[in-house]
Parts: structure tokens; C-alpha cells; sequence
């Protein structure tokens, strides 16, 4: 007499605990990327921005101009690759894994600003990271997709 166990409760067959390992494995590294792409753009684009100046205008030309500057064009590249990653890395993980996990670029981009741009970031901002890196700390440690890839389908 065979007893069927509920499917939450069943082993994992060798073929779902690799594709569940290499989902882990292959969200890790976009997100690594996407996280990446994200500090890059955003470092390329406040350089840039500061070189050029305030741009308030309705008419686009000081736009246009702005974009041909070498670190805001390097800025919007990396957005454009940030925004394709994280659209491919949507396509598979969930989007309350993904949204917190690839927030570790404000930490990285803060850290960035204070040391290489000569941010000044007061000690409420440094408590207020600190929370957002417990958060992303506390969500990394799950898996990033809650239906499917579990029980093997």
C-alpha cells in the first residue's frame, strides 16, 4: 500500500532541486547586475549633472544637450541596461523578492555618494540604511519564487 504525501511535503526529485539551485544561482547573479548597472547609472548621472548645471526649462534643447554630455550618456546606457535586466530578472522571480534584494544598490549608491562625490549624509540617513540593508539582509535569506519551481512543475 502506497501513501501519497501532499506535494508540499514530498522530496524534491534531483531534476526540481537543480532548477530550484540554479534559479538561485541565476537570480543571484542578475540581481548582482542589476544592482551593479544601478549604481553605475546613477554615480555617471549625478556626475554628469553637477558638471552641467540645473536644467529647468520647457523648451528641450538644454534636454537634448544634457544627454550628449559624456557621463549623463554613460548614465543613461547603464539605466538602459539596469531597466533590461531587471525586466529580465522580473520575468522569473517574484516581485516581492526582486524590488527588496535590488534595493542594496540605494546602500551601495549612498556609500558612493558620501565617499567619491562628497555627499554629506547625516546620521538619521546612515540609521535609515542601515534598516534598508536589515531588510534586504532578511529577504535574501528566501527563496525568489514562492509557486512552481518548488514542487518540481
Amino acid at each position: 500500500m502506497k501513501i501519497n504525501l501532499p506535494t508540499s511535503l514530498e522530496p524534491l526529485s534531483e531534476r526540481a532541486l537543480w532548477r530550484k539551485h540554479s534559479l538561485a544561482g541565476k537570480t543571484l547573479l542578475v540581481s548582482l547586475i542589476v544592482i551593479g548597472t544601478n549604481v553605475v547609472a546613477n554615480y555617471a548621472l549625478e556626475r554628469g549633472l553637477r558638471q552641467i548645471g540645473v536644467v529647468e526649462s520647457l523648451s528641450p534643447a538644454p534636454y537634448v544637450r544634457a544627454f550628449v554630455h559624456p557621463w549623463v550618456a554613460i548614465g543613461v546606457i547603464f539605466m538602459f541596461a539596469w531597466l533590461t535586466t531587471r525586466l529580465s530578472l522580473l520575468s522569473w522571480a517574484d516581485l516581492t523578492y526582486v524590488l527588496p534584494v535590488t534595493s542594496f544598490s540605494y546602500v551601495i549608491s549612498a556609500v558612493i555618494g558620501a565617499v567619491y562625490l562628497d555627499e554629506k549624509v547625516s546620521v538619521l540617513h546612515w540609521l535609515g540604511i542601515s534598516v534598508i540593508t536589515l531588510g534586504i539582509l532578511l529577504v535574501v535569506v528566501t527563496y525568489p519564487k514562492t509557486s512552481g519551481v518548488e514542487s518540481g512543475s
